[in-house]
């Protein structure tokens, strides 16, 4: 009967996505009374991207002289009125596949931040436009919506896409054609190495992964016994697993047991959670992605694995409570974000996640809120030394990477930066550890003092 369970519940949960990113697209207001831009007719907006009400004003189109058709949006509340044809920039994320846990978070951090942005004035009085395509989970997704974006709607820059796997094979697309990237979840080692015009918001793995080690031994300084289980066809998975047996074996000192190696597609774990039972360790280390990684930690909890659990980087998401339910409880999790964040950025970015969501948000959202940050601030930056509208596509694509890469930016993440090769640099890291509600099916993560 377990078994039969563990093969349906990730089906359930990507069949939700599936049907959350079925709606039509829509513009989308909120209760401060402005309005955001649709996005591209082949994208949709998720279903948790309701109207909150607050007499906004409709973006309306108009004929210039030149015939030419474009957007002006009025907004009240004593938010910037816009005009001009709007500056698109491209969002390529996991909407779909089994992926969409993680993707469809970054998606509701986009959208607050197209609000967020052109209710502070747009690029320079100019609306700001995000155009999405969905990349679901495998790397031709992510080719694909990178050569749409990039050839047909002709975007400035693009945040995406959700998984290394993925960026290893779409972004140096993006770099032969010196289009500007930004990756908001791309961990793995060698990202920003892919080309000049490749850059992250995302901490790589290294920076973060080993502070959930420290938590760990923090709150149990008996651990001795370390079992490490990671999915071998996932790039950052196998980056990130790097990581966290050097940190166990060499920063450590602690004994790792004999690894074992699972797929993102996989139902079944109970070979891999038997194994590792009968080794008996006092830590199990989990590099996965939300579905896949939730469902064999519900695995281990129900074949009577009691110690601590740390799930990597896919698992930052509020979307593993629906997978791992009850069993989440108790999840250590490193993190690149703090929700407590005391800034007018996070603060704002904060209200209007709660208010869409009904909780606290996430590192996924946040990062993703932050990666159409930085490309705002600057194309703000050129456009105030060469107006945008009189430069090439291919000439704006250029000064903006340039601006981009020299910017320091207060994120909801905090301060950031980048090298000249594109690694952020960022100081702030933290752990969280999830606390599941009495009724087994919400819950949040908790940020370790």
């Amino acid at each position: 009967m377990r078994r039969i369970v563990a093969r349906l519940s990730p089906l359930l949960v990507i069949g939700t996505w599936l049907l959350m990113a079925c709606g039509a697209p829509t513009s989308s207001t909120t209760g401060t009374g402005a309005t955001t831009s649709s996005t591209s007719s082949d994208t949709t907006t998720p279903a948790t991207m309701t109207t909150t009400g607050g007499g906004a004003t409709a973006s309306s189109a108009t004929t210039t002289e030149g015939g030419t058709t474009t957007n002006s949006a009025t907004t009240t509340g004593g938010t910037t009125a816009l005009s001009g044809d709007p500056v698109p920039l491209g969002v390529a994320v996991a909407e779909t596949s089994n992926t969409a846990a993680l993707g469809q978070e970054q998606v509701i951090g986009v959208t607050i931040a197209e609000k967020y942005f052109n209710d502070h004035g747009g690029i320079n009085g100019r609306p700001l436009k995000i155009i999405r395509q969905d990349t679901a989970g495998d790397e031709n997704g992510a080719i694909n919506a990178f050569n749409a974006l990039i050839n047909q709607s002709k975007v400035l820059g693009i945040v995406g896409p959700t998984l290394s796997q993925q960026a290893f094979a779409a972004d140096k697309i993006a770099d032969t054609a010196k289009v500007p990237v930004v990756g908001p979840s791309n961990t793995a080692k060698g990202i920003p190495q892919i080309g000049p015009y490749v850059a992250r918001v995302s901490a790589p793995v290294a920076v973060v992964a080993p502070n959930a080690v420290k938590a760990a031994l923090k709150q149990n300084p008996q651990i001795k016994k370390v079992a490490v289980l990671f999915a071998q066809n996932d790039a950052f998975s196998k980056s990130e697993t790097g990581t966290f047996q050097q940190t166990i074996t060499k920063t450590a000192g602690l004994q790792l047991l004999p690894v074992q190696t699972f797929q993102t597609t996989d139902t079944d774990f109970t070979s891999q959670a038997t194994s590792v039972l009968n080794q008996n360790p006092d830590l199990v280390i989990i590099s996965g992605l939300a579905v896949d990684g939730g469902n064999l930690v519900k695995q281990l909890r129900e074949l009577g694995y009691k110690g601590l659990i740390i799930g990597g980087n896919g698992f930052n998401t509020p979307n593993i409570y629906p997978v791992c339910k009850a069993q989440c409880d108790g999840l250590l999790i490193a993190q690149a974000y703090s929700y407590e964040l005391v800034t007018p950025v996070n603060t704002d970015f904060r209200k209007s996640y709660q208010d869409l969501q009904k909780r606290e948000p996430g590192q996924l959202a946040a990062q993703a809120f932050a990666g159409v940050q930085v490309f705002v601030e600057a194309m703000r930056e050129v456009d105030k030394a060469t107006p945008l509208k009189g430069l090439s596509v291919e000439a704006a694509r250029t000064a903006i990477n340039d601006q981009l890469l020299k910017g320091k930016y207060q994120t909801p993440l905090g301060p950031i930066s980048f090298t000249p090769e594109g690694e952020v640099i960022q100081n702030d890291f933290y752990v969280a550890q999830v606390k599941m509600n009495a009724d087994g099916a919400t819950g949040k993560f908790v940020l370790l003092k």
